[in-house]
């Protein structure tokens, strides 16, 4: 049955008083992005930013179809955004002084999403705007925005920031000084890459004057290396996952070390695992342990879709983790219940993983061949949504957390917002727009997944229970120095002074959400101790960051105190110096010694919490 859009469902629901309706674990639609979000950002504290493919969207500015817009949370509505460029399948980060990049794309597009400069009749400039929607070849572009929550802010596409060559498909992180660097890519597009096209090499944002640096594990597993999945580690260097291999890249002194390969599927697009980084705690030493989730498993000779039907191969339930900075094994994990392509994992504040969206059969990836579903090459959408707690026993560590009426297929992003929930959107597994209301009957007859531009919350079991509302929270957090300290009054600790023992003090970078990844994701917990007082409440004193920025690259973040599992509201917070460069380093946080009186250590006696 086809997956009809909620975009024309009354909203008046929507607009019931949350702290009246019961809504943990459930999923709510809130509003409409008016473009789809096949990338997606928290860029302010109430400030959402879609961004799209070219593409006839009911969304318009300037006289063309909007591919971006700007959705503000406290009344999900949308104002549409101008890109001149096609940002088709880019990527992002953001810097350390706080400033989105979007960068890469593709050429520039018409109706149907055939380029611009195909065929009899374009016009000579058609790749420079000269075209029925007036986009642009995107494949080089830096896209950069410095978002506000005052709904001023606008997408910069300035030349002068341009790529030296084309890149659809990269990754970008940042790193210990604020950077990015680029990784990999295409030049033109296609279900997967090929050598004639291929893009294996890696840059920095802003640019120096290292120019493009070949990458041997992109060079070796093509046709799979698009969107290499990459991530900064506490060493300073960078584990990157590719096809079937992985290295540990010192990109300082430009060496890459092979690791095994990842056991029982492909992880990166289009097999598209869902990934992430399990939170990197005082009691773990910082550690980063990846893990992935999902994915198919193909060889590098079965990815030809003229020659295989894509819609009919079976998803993974494989879960793999490894800790690239102490152990080179890779680790099985819990399975899925079922197989997934393009599941997400949502870091939340309470330390589990939020997993959703995504297929039980296919990949990523659309094409007009006769066995697609409409466009998609992905089908049987997975409409259950999971929690995923590392700290239980092995065997123990899923559980179901709510279920969706709305298909998240292709192109479908989330991130966390600073109240706990998590907003998803997206869906569009289509060359162009397709309205469930009209759809195609070409290239097939039997479009299930439309363009979905609706917007929905899930609202994690935590979010019915009385919430903390911690004072003195802070709006920058350093690499070493001086300790803070936040009060939380005895109904902040739920009327139990004891649960300041069980009290976290949480950085989460939510990272631009595309293609099941969110680039730059990370959770750290902060180092804590604490003072009970007379009047049932409690002193949190809180360490900085370790004086190490590779733990946690600068730029903003959400800062959480979470009590026995409940998270506060986030401070929304400056890491670093708020610049990019190289960041101030300080010794590393002394903390009081905990105090506590005796009614208190009686309770927690009575309770089992261990002070």
């Amino acid at each position: 049955m086809p997956f009809r859009s909620r975009r024309k469902l009354a909203v008046a629901a929507a607009l019931i008083p949350l702290a009246s309706a019961q809504l943990a674990n459930t999923f709510v639609y809130v509003g409409d992005a008016g473009v789809s979000a096949q990338q997606l950002f928290l860029g302010a504290p109430h400030k959402l930013y879609f961004v799209d493919k070219t593409e006839n969207n009911p969304l318009k500015i300037k006289g063309h179809p909007a591919w971006a817009s700007e959705v503000d949370t406290r009344t999900w509505t949308a104002r549409p955004m101008d890109i001149a460029t096609n940002a088709f399948c880019a990527g992002g980060t953001v810097l350390g002084d706080g400033t989105w990049l979007n960068v890469g794309g593709n050429q520039a597009v018409v109706a149907g999403g055939v380029g611009a400069s195909d065929g009899q009749g374009a016009a000579p400039d058609a790749q420079k705007g000269d075209n029925m929607y007036g986009n642009a070849d995107g494949r080089k572009a830096v896209r950069t925005l410095l978002p506000t929550d005052d709904g001023t802010a606008e997408w910069i596409d300035d030349p002068d920031n341009y790529l030296p060559h084309e890149r659809w498909y990269p990754t970008l992180e940042t790193l210990e000084d604020g950077r990015a660097i680029i990784f990999g890519g295409c030049q033109n597009g296609g279900y997967v890459n090929d050598a004639n096209q291929d893009n294996p090499t890696y840059e920095f944002f802003p640019k120096d004057n290292s120019g493009l640096t070949t990458l041997g594990i992109l060079q070796q597993t093509l046709p799979v290396n698009l969107y290499p999945l990459v991530w900064l580690l506490p060493s300073g260097n960078i584990f990157i996952q590719s096809g079937w291999q992985a290295v540990v890249f010192d990109y300082k002194n430009k060496a890459e070390y092979p690791l095994a390969n990842i056991p029982d599927a492909v992880r990166v697009y289009p097999a598209s695992a869902a990934t992430t980084v399990l939170p990197m705690t005082p009691a773990n030493n910082w550690t980063a342990s990846i893990l992935f989730c999902g994915g198919t498993n193909l060889q590098n000779t079965d990815w030809d879709p003229t020659n295989r039907n894509i819609v009919q191969v079976p998803t993974e339930r494989s879960c793999v983790k490894i800790q690239p900075d102490v152990d080179s094994t890779w680790y099985q994990e819990d399975a899925l219940d079922e197989g997934r392509s393009m599941g997400q994992f949502i870091n939340l504040p309470d330390g589990r993983l939020f997993f959703v969206n995504g297929c039980g059969q296919g990949t990523a990836g659309y094409g007009n061949q006769s066995w697609a579903i409409g466009q998609s090459y992905g089908d049987v959408p997975r409409l259950t949504a999971y929690y995923f707690d590392a700290s239980q026993d092995r065997g123990k560590r899923w559980s179901t957390a709510g279920s969706s009426t709305t298909a998240r297929m292709y192109h479908s992003s989330a991130v966390l917002l600073p109240d706990g929930s998590v907003v998803v959107s997206g869906s569009n597994p289509n060359a162009d727009f397709v309205s469930a209301e009209n759809p195609p009957t070409t290239p097939n007859n039997n479009y299930k997944y439309f363009s979905e531009t609706s917007i929905e919350v899930f609202y994690p079991d935590y979010w019915d229970k009385p919430r903390p509302a911690p004072a003195n929270m802070p709006s920058t957090i350093t690499y070493g120095g001086d300790s803070f300290d936040i009060e939380l009054s005895k109904a902040d600790l739920a009327d139990t002074t004891a649960n300041i023992a069980r009290t976290k003090a949480v950085i989460i970078r939510t990272g631009f959400s595309t293609h099941a990844l969110n680039m730059g994701q990370r959770h750290v917990e902060l180092q804590v101790s604490f003072s009970t007082n007379e009047l049932g409440g409690a002193t949190l004193h809180v360490a900085q960051l370790p004086p190490n920025p590779a733990i946690l690259a600068p730029g903003p973040a959400m800062f959480f105190v979470v009590v026995n599992g409940v998270p506060s509201n986030a401070s929304w917070v400056m890491i670093g110096d708020g610049k990019v460069g190289q960041q101030n380093i300080g010794a590393t946080s002394q903390l009081p010694v905990p105090t506590w009186s005796q009614e208190v250590a009686d309770q927690a006696t009575q309770l089992k919490i261990k002070f």
